[in-house]
């Protein structure tokens, strides 16, 4: 119930709800409240979600990495800092992201900004065309998504060299059109790449699956079928 009342924007109700449970909320509890924190930028509860899961499970990265990533949503860049620097102090570190796809039966896996497979110019030169076709079409890129602070110009480059954007160009160049595009990825994906691949769906009548750590995401003609809650 808590996560269905936080999917749907309800968090006052689900805060409600989780007051009145008689027995004490577990991590699960806590990362579905956090979860809908993230997706309807609800700061002031998640603070308190996350803080919650600092106890129940110190050693786990996803709330650390969620509450500073809603503290650079919010411009609050110095909240985002201590965040990080105390996960440095605590000894916990994120999982780098990554993300992979196959092709002619071989695993190609790409990192954010990656420079090292053999097609990266194609693929680079592939990303700036589909960024540019898609802003056409009324995309814009999603600067809450950036973690550092920066210059405009180097918070776009940094959202479109993302590692699944850089599979996903990968995947446009040679997988054949009509076949299916499918790209793992080791974290969840980021708000702005899944509005990318709505884009560019559409715009190339692409099929693309996209399996992060949450859940599988099929976009399809401009939509994804998570509903855009994951």
């Amino acid at each position: 119930m808590i996560d269905l009342l936080g999917r749907s924007g309800n968090l006052s109700e689900a805060k409600q709800l989780l007051d009145q449970m008689d027995v004490e909320p577990d991590a699960t509890v806590w990362k579905s409240l956090l979860g809908a924190c993230r997706m309807h930028k609800e700061l002031e509860m998640g603070e308190m979600a996350a803080k919650e899961l600092f106890e129940l499970e110190p050693k786990n990265s996803m709330p650390y990495v969620m509450l500073s990533n809603l503290y650079s949503a919010a411009g609050r860049w110095e909240d985002a800092a201590k965040i990080r620097k105390l996960m440095k102090c605590r000894g916990i570190s994120k999982e780098p992201g990554s993300s992979w796809t196959q092709a002619n039966g071989k695993t190609h896996t790409f990192v954010s900004e990656d420079r090292s497979h053999p097609m990266m110019a194609r693929i680079y030169s592939k990303i700036d065309e589909v960024i540019a076709l898609i802003k056409e079409a009324g995309y814009v890129p999603d600067m809450s998504f950036v973690l550092h602070d920066m210059e405009r110009e180097g918070k776009e480059l940094g959202l479109a060299y993302h590692s699944e954007k850089l599979a996903l160009a990968f995947g446009l160049l040679v997988v054949p059109s009509g076949a299916v595009i499918r790209i793992y990825k080791n974290l969840r994906v980021c708000g702005d790449c899944h509005t990318a691949f709505k884009y560019i769906s559409s715009l190339y009548d692409r099929h693309i699956v996209l399996r992060d750590s949450n859940c599988f995401h099929h976009f399809v003609d401009g939509k994804c079928s998570c509903g855009d809650y994951w």
